[in-house]
């Protein structure tokens, strides 16, 4: 009896520890078992509208006016932006593989300058934006780093940088611009690939736009953002649109611009409205002529005259880069 008291703590001994052996999913420092953790959950507003019901706006021409570019050399134009305080002056820049450099045009196409950024690279530069920033009365222009086909990178950034005063410069403009603010963000679900960054006039928040099939997650990074540390975006709206190349908002803060290759959203709210309650609402289609090569940046002009477009033509055999103006009627 004896012996089978001790055989039977034994057991009991040995199958505790073995219990406590298999509730332990740390994996020892030579194991390579992968531990399994419960998936991120990020909740968007969802819309409840039909994409496929959208009015047209009658706001616009659906016309455009289009000017060939005097830069021969940019063929893979992804994003333009309006100037706030040099009339008439747009921004425009090229996506990955190419030089850190921001290019000055106008609604002509005209050369008027370069801004080359020297402490920062071009990865994968997909849109640009200009707004109110960290100093109060400085317009500032925004780069966004932010194209991943691949979803792969575990940030993605936001050059900030003042606009430079082209009063009294001469014209085309080129200077170094060796001062930025680089504002390093993460996404709380995992990489995304995105091409639109959208700047609040009233608010400095920063809007992006995931590059999705028939879906476009919106983030935000709250003002001000940490240009020390990396923030973790917030989940804003989730909207049924297709592969979303570029979007703006207007200088008012009222009206919302968002496009692919394809067609062009266009909300228009109250004055007070957020942009989380602007993109919740339902949007109608703004005139796109579907002149352009691989069409991607989009921008309001600063004046609320209307709105440009731009296009990459890389692949495309004789196709010349152009802007695009779609005037307010």
């Amino acid at each position: 009896m004896k012996h089978i008291k001790i055989g039977l703590f034994s057991f009991l001994i040995l199958s505790v520890l073995s219990c406590n052996k298999s509730a332990d999913t740390t994996p020892a420092k030579n194991d390579t078992t992968t531990v399994v953790r419960p998936p991120v959950v990020v909740t968007f507003q969802s819309t409840n509208y039909n994409p496929s019901s959208l009015d047209t706006t009658k706001l616009f021409n659906s016309t455009p006016v289009v000017n060939n570019l005097a830069n021969t050399g940019l063929f893979e134009i992804s994003g333009v932006a309006a100037s706030r305080i040099n009339a008439g002056i747009l921004y425009i820049h090229n996506d990955s593989g190419n030089s850190a450099q921001v290019y000055l045009t106008d609604a002509t196409g005209a050369d008027k300058g370069t801004l080359s950024l020297t402490t920062v690279g071009n990865r994968d530069w997909e849109d640009i934006a200009v707004g109110p920033g960290p100093i109060s009365g400085t317009s500032y222009i925004y780069v966004a780093d932010i194209g991943d086909n691949d979803s792969k990178y575990g940030s993605i950034f936001i050059y900030r940088f003042p606009e430079p005063n082209l009063t009294g410069k001469t014209v085309p403009y080129v200077t170094n611009i060796t001062s930025v603010d680089v504002i390093e963000l993460k996404y709380p679900d995992g990489p995304h690939n995105a091409e639109t960054l959208m700047v609040d006039p009233l608010t400095k928040d920063i809007y992006i736009a995931s590059k999705e099939s028939n879906l476009s997650k919106i983030y935000v990074a709250r003002y001000p953002q940490n240009i020390t540390s990396a923030t973790t975006l917030s989940p804003v709206v989730q909207l049924f649109f297709n592969k979303a190349t570029g979007g703006d908002i207007s200088p008012d803060g009222t009206e919302i611009l968002l496009r692919s290759n394809q067609l062009i959203w266009y909300w228009k709210f109250p004055v007070g409205t957020s942009i989380f309650t602007g993109l919740s609402t339902q949007p109608q289609v703004a005139p796109y002529a579907n002149n352009e090569s691989q069409g991607e940046g989009i921008g309001f002009a600063a004046d609320g005259s209307g709105y440009y477009t731009t296009t990459e033509i890389r692949g495309y055999t004789g196709k010349l880069a152009t802007v695009s103006f779609y005037k307010r009627k």
